[in-house]
């Protein structure tokens, strides 16, 4: 048997930008993909600090540094401004979970980072 893992997140990001009339996704400044450990077109959740919205979608790199990109649909959810949490899964057997640690990397004033957890 399986279990879905918390494999990393961004905690308190920013979106920089949304675009309904796109064909979908989450624009995430590559630095910000790597120190979480997401990878492009991997499926992440969003969870939105200011609305409470949820939504699971896929993560490409953003042009923007710093950038978090809110793309398609979900920007009819998620605004220019809201703080957010990005959080990316693994599957593993019970046993790997035992020793397992996310990434939780913090971030700041202009999606900086502040630590990784």
């Amino acid at each position: 048997m399986l279990i879905k893992v918390l494999k990393g997140k961004l905690h308190n990001a920013t979106v920089t930008a949304t675009k309904i009339h796109y064909s979908g996704s989450l624009g995430v400044c590559s630095k910000l993909m790597q120190a979480a450990g997401i990878v492009p077109y991997e499926a992440v959740m969003i969870a939105d600090i200011d609305n409470g919205a949820r939504l699971e979608t896929y993560a490409i790199p953003a042009e923007q540094e710093g950038g978090i990109e809110v793309l398609g649909a979900a920007a009819k959810l998620i605004e220019k401004g809201h703080r957010v949490i990005i959080m990316s899964y693994a599957l593993m057997t019970p046993e790997e979970a035992k020793s397992w640690k996310p990434k939780t990397v913090v971030l700041g004033e202009n999606n900086k980072i502040e630590k990784i957890i």
